[in-house]
């Protein structure tokens, strides 16, 4: 009796993950790595959209503490997301999602945008310093107080098209989320490796 009583509240709290909280579970039961990476950009485009929602408090930040509003926002139990973390110098972002078998542990590096030749900087940081290969999808994170994001990331992209910084294969692709992109690289370890790279409005209007 106890027994299917243990397995009934087991099976009420997954229903009501299901109904409250979809993204979370689907993180923790992903079984594959594509299923991991739809899980948290759900999480990540709510925490990008409340950046940009308080783009005006936040007018005054940094990176860093742009970063740290982002990272506060993708925190929760289970997932943990600290910044400036050591490896082989400090990278801006390392999430890890602690009850995931096998472990999942990304890293991200975060750019003011000041052009393709800065972003490219802030991918050869990522990759070439922080990256070891057993990372999953590496992150790019990218705040636009410019006018005209739409144009500023097809920039980007157009001159990663052409220049192929940090060993990337192929044309980038599209992201999930909007003003953002996905671009795949050859690693040191001799992993392929991808990179999403995430725009973040924070233009004001006057």
């Amino acid at each position: 009796m106890r027994m299917r009583t243990a397995l009934n509240n087991a099976a009420d709290f997954v229903e009501m993950m299901r109904r409250k909280a979809p993204e979370t579970l689907d993180l923790f039961t992903a079984e594959t790595e594509a299923e991991f990476e739809n899980a948290f950009d759900a999480l990540l485009e709510r925490a990008v959209i409340h950046l940009e929602a308080n783009s005006r408090n936040f007018e005054n930040l940094s990176e860093e503490g742009l970063s740290a509003v982002l990272a506060a926002g993708l925190t929760m139990p289970g997932l943990t997301v600290t910044q400036e973390t050591h490896a082989n110098g400090h990278v801006d972002l390392t999430i890890e999602a602690d009850h995931c078998f096998p472990a999942r542990r990304k890293l991200g590096e975060a750019k003011i945008y000041n052009g393709p030749k800065y972003h490219f900087d802030g991918l050869n940081q990522l990759l070439g310093r922080y990256t070891k290969g057993r990372e999953g999808r590496g992150l790019l994170i990218v705040y636009f107080r410019q006018k005209g994001i739409v144009g500023l990331v097809h920039r980007i992209r157009e001159a990663m098209d052409r220049e192929r910084p940090s060993g990337q294969t192929c044309a980038t692709r599209d992201h999930a989320l909007r003003w953002s992109f996905i671009s795949s690289h050859t690693h040191s370890s001799g992993e392929c490796l991808e990179v999403g790279h995430i725009g973040c409005n924070l233009f004001l209007n006057e």
